[in-house]
């Protein structure tokens, strides 16, 4: 071997040498302040808390983020299926990170001449949403690598797939799998079609892109691009793809309306001053003394009062009514004027009037 042949080599070892003790110091650094995972044990994200009428309706949620956690046993396997089959069909294979789905997603992405498929699994994106900022370095890039493999060794692929549900954001305002099926299709997420998990599953990427009701042809695309990964992968049968394609996207979202709006504003008030956010974030059950069906009455008999003396006086006529129960001092119902939504002058209780004035 020639004396120059010997030089390129030395330089290209010390070339190397250079890079790995540079890679190793970028990996040292980037470990150094890794988050600690062991959080996740008592892992319960930001959740809605929900007031209850007396017998035991939902009348009013208070929220940050519209969330309701559901623990992953209680997600039907049909869903976590869909999850899988769009955001990462190797989920139940790799450690935490996908070396062949990386491989792919570049391959496709080269191909099309520009990015058509992320490499991320379902893990690394779960530890994007807990522990990571959003910006791009390769620091960052270590970092998840690392966290998604510890939390690899720590959960089962339940448990992760499961807090992946609950945590990620779906469009509408709707946080978590659960709030996500109340608001595209009113209903629990174990009550779910396989159309209809099928069009959440393909939310978490774009949900505004994907929307149903701002891009019906995009979300239908979408819905049947997740529809067609669950039938490849032999998650579903021939027949049941082909009736899951011909159901009609939801027309609107399923927005739950206040009950006894004018006494819900009033307890909010009231619980905002003795608990402050926690009644925003930490999946409180009130349960309130409000009958809902004598209610429906009180405010019934205003609206009706009111439309009467409008007949023979001039209009923007208001009124209040509270119903107690003489015997424990509980509110039964509460109306403070004709229209909430119009005004959230509460006359039962800001009102500087005594009764029947």
């Amino acid at each position: 071997m020639s004396l120059f042949t010997n030089w390129k080599v030395l330089l290209l070892l010390s070339v190397l040498g250079v890079l790995l003790g540079i890679g190793a110091g970028l990996v040292y650094w980037s470990m150094s302040d890794l988050p600690e995972i062991r959080t996740l044990e008592s892992y319960r994200p930001i959740e809605s808390s929900r007031v209850y009428s007396a017998d035991n309706k939902v009348i009013a949620e208070f929220f940050y983020e519209r969330r309701n956690y559901i623990p992953h046993h209680q997600i039907p396997l049909r869903v976590k299926q869909a999850f899988v089959a769009i955001e990462d069909q190797r989920f139940y294979l790799h450690p935490g990170i996908d070396v062949i789905g990386i491989v792919r997603a570049l391959y496709k992405d080269i191909a099309a001449g520009k990015i058509v498929e992320g490499g991320s699994t379902i893990t690394q994106q779960l530890t994007k949403m807990l522990f990571l900022r959003p910006e791009k370095s390769i620091a960052r890039k270590l970092k998840e690598v690392v966290l998604a493999m510890q939390i690899e060794k720590r959960y089962t692929k339940d448990e992760i797939l499961g807090m992946y549900m609950n945590q990620a954001y779906f469009g509408t305002r709707a946080y978590g799998i659960e709030a996500a099926a109340q608001t595209y299709f009113g209903k629990s997420v174990s009550e779910l079609s396989l159309s209809e998990a099928a069009l959440i599953a393909g939310l978490p990427k774009a949900p505004s892109l994907h929307s149903p009701f701002r891009n019906p042809e995009k979300a239908k695309i979408r819905r049947n691009l997740v529809l067609h990964s669950m039938f490849e992968l032999g998650y579903i049968k021939k027949e049941d793809y082909d009736k899951a394609i011909a159901d009609p996207l939801p027309p609107k979202p399923h927005y739950r309306k206040y009950e006894a709006p004018y006494f819900v504003e009033y307890l909010r008030n009231q619980l905002e001053g003795k608990y402050g956010d926690k009644i925003y974030v930490s999946g409180m059950k009130i349960y309130s003394t409000i009958d809902a069906d004598l209610q429906k009455h009180a405010e019934h008999a205003v609206r009706h009062g009111i439309a009467e003396m409008e007949k023979r006086v001039k209009k923007g006529v208001q009124a209040a009514l509270v119903a107690i129960d003489y015997r424990t001092g509980r509110i039964r119902a509460m109306v403070g004027g004709t229209d909430y939504w119009e005004t959230q002058f509460n006359r039962a209780t800001q009102a500087m009037r005594q009764s029947g004035s």
